[in-house]
């Protein structure tokens, strides 16, 4: 079948008014415009996970109704998921705790009976922390290259005490930092708090950053009373910078995020992605609940951690028909992505809160496959600015329909033809599409026409 795709609207020399962009052989996800020039019958679209069974009720005595903030690990085989155990009162509560499930396949969760502390009348329990630092204790594994072997897992906890202006960070706490050798072993390192200037009274996450050498961490702040996300640096994880409040464009609303849940995407480090949990304090579905306030999560990505960019404005995962899932604090995205499968990534949300079979659901998305370029049946298509050809082929993640097809042509800066391919069809999430072998160390641009087609990501590959 031959397709007819609607003409680009521009003059082809001003492609390259601009330095080409050099992405080497990283992956760029279309998650936003970062390589769109132009494009006509084509758009961003959103997907939306697929909800999958319960991995895990937090019914046991030191558990409860209220756990929260849940950060999953993927260390080789081993997968753990972490989280506060508390079955009510203060924030500021020494009894509060951190507990750990593990799985071999991010689906099966099991409780290790570690026998550290005394929990619920007994140490044989999966409790690695007490205290108020358990209030929102968030670990990461430390990828720094330098880190010391007793030091593998870091994490940080704690609260600002209560008082005038705590929520400017005024009061007296903050994050303590903490490592551990194995992810179960802790210790704090510091006995005063490493960050103070936040409000810090939901999930504080970091992570080490490859590409740039350092550690970055996103905590709670308020702006103009809603509940926001700073961004903070640091070389040692000890002496930190001060934080800078997240930015966005023109027009998108400022909406309260509970958490950000934000992690560098597995294939793409140099992708922040984000799914906060976006909190509406003036509904209440459920006129009995005892608390106000629905919630729901969003997807948004950044280059940098500071600026983000937000093209959806509509939720990325609904609280569906479940009434439970349409009272306060629910919906909140864990921390962390699992590779559970060759095409299959899992992050894990919470539902039910306040109630008594609080539980952890998996939910799956494609490899990649959060957002992409998406044209349907009536065709489209989009050229990228101009590119330095770092490979031999032009390698996509990409779905059509059985009538779809996408096709990519190399032009030069006058907007000939250079290279191009047959129309492809079919589902793969890494296939060499088009052959640039002899375009290497050149500035191309990229045409991509598609027909009922998405088009996640693409690489130069050899």
């Amino acid at each position: 079948m031959k397709l007819t795709f609607l003409p680009l609207l521009f003059v082809a020399p001003t492609l390259y008014s601009a330095d080409p962009l050099h992405i080497g052989s990283r992956w760029e996800l279309f998650v936003d415009e970062y390589l769109v020039a132009q494009k006509t019958g084509v758009a961003l679209k959103l997907h939306d996970p697929i909800k999958k069974e319960i991995v895990l009720a937090t019914d046991q005595p030191w558990e409860g109704k209220t756990c929260a903030y849940f950060t999953a690990i993927q260390d080789g085989k081993k997968v753990r998921l972490y989280y506060r155990g508390s079955s009510g009162g203060s924030d500021h509560s020494d009894d509060q705790v951190t507990c750990v499930v593990e799985s071999d396949d991010g689906i099966h969760f099991t409780r290790p009976k570690l026998r550290i502390i005394e929990a619920g009348g007994t140490k044989d329990n999966n409790v690695i922390w007490r205290g108020v630092e358990a209030h929102n204790f968030s670990p990461f594994l430390d990828t720094n290259p330098n880190t010391k072997p007793e030091e593998r897992y870091k994490a940080l906890g704690g609260v600002k005490q209560p008082g005038k202006n705590w929520h400017q960070g005024e009061t007296p706490g903050g994050l303590y930092a903490f490592a551990s050798a194995d992810g179960i072993q802790w210790k704090k390192i510091k006995d005063v708090p490493v960050m103070t200037k936040g409000a810090f009274d939901s999930q504080n996450l970091a992570f080490y950053d490859n590409l740039r050498s350092r550690y970055v961490c996103f905590s709670r702040i308020f702006s103009n009373k809603v509940r926001a996300v700073q961004s903070s640096t640091s070389n040692d994880f000890l002496g930190w910078s001060d934080g800078v409040p997240h930015q966005y464009a023109e027009g998108v609303p400022m909406e309260h995020f509970y958490t950000s849940a934000t992690v560098p995407c597995p294939t793409a480090p140099h992708l922040f992605l984000s799914f906060p949990k976006r909190f509406i304090t003036t509904r209440k579905k459920v006129p009995e609940h005892e608390g106000p306030g629905v919630s729901d999560a969003v997807f948004m990505s950044s280059r940098d951690g500071v600026k983000w960019d937000r093209p959806f404005l509509e939720a990325w995962v609904r609280p569906g028909p479940d009434l439970k899932n349409w009272t306060d604090r629910n919906n909140m995205t864990a921390n962390g992505i699992v590779v559970t499968g060759e095409g299959e990534w899992s992050l894990y949300i919470s539902e039910h809160y306040r109630h008594a079979d609080h539980r952890i659901r998996r939910i799956a998305v494609r490899k990649q496959g959060f957002a992409s370029m998406h044209a349907d049946a009536k065709g489209g298509e989009f050229t990228t600015h101009p590119i330095k050809c770092s490979g031999s082929k032009v390698a996509i993640n990409y779905s059509t329909s059985a009538a779809g097809s996408i096709q990519i042509e190399a032009l030069d800066e006058s907007g000939k033809v250079l290279a191009t391919m047959p129309e492809l069809y079919g589902d793969d999430f890494d296939v060499p599409a088009l052959d640039v072998s002899k375009l290497k160390d050149q500035t191309i641009s990229l045409r991509i026409k598609m027909k009922d087609a998405d088009l996640y990501a693409l690489r130069f590959a050899d």
